[in-house]
């Protein structure tokens, strides 16, 4: 199996979870996920975090990653359905590379 980079990963993820838009609900999992709308999606991301969080705690390195790629495609899932894609978070990423986190967080004017 060959590795992809990640970028190419994420817009290959990206352009399924959009073409899930159009698909009927019984179709696939994001298909009912988006049918169900985003108070079903949000509680989705919410559990993944708080499975990320538990498995980060366990100390388990498999574990944790097999949590944060549910969490990341749950918040992919998040981000399609609200019209953006990954591309928009590489691109704050990007934007903020360099910066200083403190310096970062004075200018949005503290904690969030």
């Amino acid at each position: 199996m060959s590795v992809l980079r990640e970028d190419d990963i994420l817009a290959q993820l990206a352009a399924v979870l959009e073409a899930r838009k159009a698909a009927t609900a019984d179709a696939s999992y994001v298909a009912k996920l988006y049918a169900k709308g985003l108070d079903a999606i949000l509680k989705k991301v919410g559990e993944e975090a708080t499975e990320t969080v538990l498995a980060a705690k366990d100390g388990d390195p498999e574990h944790l990653v097999y949590e944060v790629a549910d969490l990341w495609f749950h918040t992919l899932v998040l981000l399609a359905h609200q019209g953006l894609g990954p591309e928009a978070v590489l691109t704050e990423l990007q934007r903020r590379f360099g910066l200083s986190g403190l310096a970062e967080k004075a200018a949005r004017g503290g904690e969030r």
